[in-house]
């Protein structure tokens, strides 16, 4: 593939992810944090991928602290978004340091093909959300600095950077909230995400509400599920992402299946619930290999899969 092409294949996924959130309804993310979840996410039929900061910091065994660098973020990330063809918006945690740092690794998002930053206005390292109250936010106008050092940083026009407010979070209140979201559309965001940990989702609609579709607006409701998405569509809310289900289900399941055959000492007991491997075969195209190699090899050498 030629650099023509290349870039158009970059601009088309991130100009399919601008739809997304400007579409008038209510569209959806799906966590993924390794080439394989994501591959699984857009075969079910997501039209969109969440590479998230605390899935893929899980998957490498480590906390959601900034405890694992940019680099290995893309790293993780190059995979998920060679494995698809689907459009990803990857979690930039504080884009990693100042505004120096988040202009760099937007450009390093655009080379891999990704089409979309969120940022959020913490303190770097960053503290997960959900961890602990009232932490520490970032200053208002510096923030709005590194918002606008990404969008002039971007080399190609329709990636989007989200703007992460986090008052709600740390106890600032509705207003601080939206003081900070429209600040930060003013400094060029493509969209807003704002965050809350309450079980109710009110300050969510409530924000949502006062904020009148200024932009779109992006939500994660990890603690407040039980809200319908009904009242999130009626509500104005452009997209909302389903941050962290996959890491929690594999974490679950790989628990669950190392403790049967530590216990039992065979497999006949977990066996039923696994996947075949030929159905992983099947998945990964490993026959596609098998006619590259009948194609590309000379005759007699060994079989691209052996």
């Amino acid at each position: 593939m030629d650099s023509t092409q290349r870039f158009t294949s970059a601009a088309s996924k991130s100009a399919r992810m601008r739809k997304l959130l400007d579409s008038p309804g209510l569209s959806f993310l799906m966590e993924a944090h390794n080439g394989l979840s994501a591959r699984i996410v857009q075969d079910v039929g997501f039209a969109g991928i969440w590479a998230s900061g605390f899935s893929i910091s899980t998957a490498l065994g480590v906390r959601d602290s900034n405890e694992i660098s940019a680099g290995e973020v893309l790293d993780a990330v190059g995979y998920m978004a060679d494995a698809t063809t689907i459009p990803i918006m990857v979690d930039g945690d504080t884009g990693y340091g100042n505004f120096n740092n988040a202009r760099r690794f937007v450009r390093q998002l655009c080379r891999l093909d990704v089409s979309a930053v969120c940022i959020e206005d913490k303190l770097f390292p960053k503290t997960n959300s959900f961890i602990g109250d009232e932490q520490p936010l970032a200053d208002v106008d510096e923030f709005c600095g590194k918002i606008a050092a990404c969008k002039d940083s971007q080399t190609d026009g329709d990636f989007s950077v989200i703007a992460r407010v986090e008052a709600l979070v740390s106890g600032r209140g509705l207003a601080e909230a939206l003081d900070r979201g429209e600040a930060y559309r003013r400094a060029g965001a493509d969209a807003v995400f704002i965050h809350s940990k309450s079980k109710d989702g009110k300050e969510i609609l409530a924000f949502a509400e006062e904020w009148a579709r200024r932009c779109p607006l992006v939500i994660t409701p990890t603690t407040y599920h039980a809200v319908g998405v009904e009242a999130f569509e009626r509500a104005g809310i452009s997209t909302l992402i389903w941050a962290n289900q996959n890491m929690r289900a594999s974490v679950q399941a790989m628990r669950d299946v190392s403790r049967a055959v530590f216990e039992n000492s065979r497999l006949s007991d977990v066996e039923p619930a696994l996947a075949p491997v030929k159905e992983i075969f099947d998945f990964l195209d490993y026959a596609e290999l098998d006619e590259a190699g009948r194609r590309y090899l000379p005759a007699g050498a060994p079989e691209a899969t052996s």
